[in-house]
């Protein structure tokens, strides 16, 4: 029998910040280009980082906070799972990973069919704007997915309706030299519960490491994670997401430049490990790929 190959490739990452000074700050420091902020009709906001394999960063801050509960009063999905994660983990975090579809209400049906929705379909539109102040409208269409004891986790379905005709290779020039997102790392204290899940989200077979088009999706438990990163989980959570690896061209380069901006890090092999802090809320590792 031949396997079905996944069908829905890693397209971003959403990382709650207490606001998008904070987070600029941090991965600027990085050494990150991070584009102009980006407002959403729904009182939350962002300033992405974007990279040459087409997925991205999402820092997201609530900007308009009277906007945002309307939001949530109406059903709005994204803005009551923003508000319930900062709730129950803080400001700063890792709360989302969105998959790209071509047909997002298809995967609503089949998170209605698994019982994993999470609630109503989002569409909506926003300005987008490059790093020259070039700027297009953007729309989109959302599926949401969750599963029991997974309330700081959330994985959507994003479905571009209209992509921003901009040029985005002066954000694409990031100083620590990542091109892309390799791996996304999950933890949970109870994996076999959470499979299904991440199975149903990426369209792909049950397994402990899920291999999407573009990147892997990786669930550990969470001394699985202190194994392998020499840093210890955050609270266990019966799924909560942890990690991400980013490719770069040097590590070298990554290194000298974390050391100038007197970044606390820790080489192992061929990783370099950056803890979360503010601005930042996972756990980024820097591998270089030959």
């Amino acid at each position: 029998m031949t396997e079905t190959p996944p069908t829905h490739p890693l397209d971003h990452l959403v990382l709650p910040t207490v606001n998008l000074d904070v987070a600029r700050a941090r991965l600027v420091s990085l050494g990150f280009v991070v584009a102009p902020p980006g407002i959403h009709p729904f009182g939350t906001e962002n300033c992405c980082v974007f990279l040459e394999d087409g997925t991205y960063l999402e820092p997201l801050a609530v900007g308009d906070a009277q906007a945002a509960a309307k939001a949530i009063a109406a059903g709005n999905v994204f803005v009551a799972r923003d508000r319930a994660y900062r709730d129950r983990c803080g400001e700063e975090g890792f709360s989302a990973i969105v998959l790209s579809t071509g047909n997002a209400d298809a995967d609503h049906a089949r998170y209605v069919e698994a019982g994993l929705s999470a609630g109503g379909m989002l569409s909506f539109s926003r300005a987008f704007a490059d790093a020259a102040g070039n700027s297009d409208m953007a729309s989109f269409k959302l599926a949401f997915a969750s599963g029991a004891g997974a309330t700081d986790a959330l994985l959507f379905a994003c479905e571009r309706i209209n992509a921003p005709k901009v040029d985005r290779a002066a954000l694409q020039a990031h100083a620590n030299g990542a091109t892309g997102i390799i791996e996304v790392v999950a933890v949970s204290d109870r994996p076999s519960e959470q499979r299904g899940l991440l199975a149903v989200a990426s369209d792909a077979e049950e397994d402990t490491a899920f291999r999407l088009p573009n990147a892997g999706l990786t669930l550990l438990e969470p001394a699985a994670f202190d194994t392998r990163f020499g840093l210890p989980a955050s609270a266990p959570s019966e799924l909560r997401f942890a990690g991400v690896v980013f490719s770069v061209r040097s590590t070298d380069t990554v290194a000298t430049l974390l050391a100038a901006n007197c970044i606390e890090h820790d080489i192992d092999g061929n990783d370099i490990v950056v803890r979360p802090a503010p601005g930042q809320g996972a756990v980024f590792i820097f591998r270089e790929i030959p």
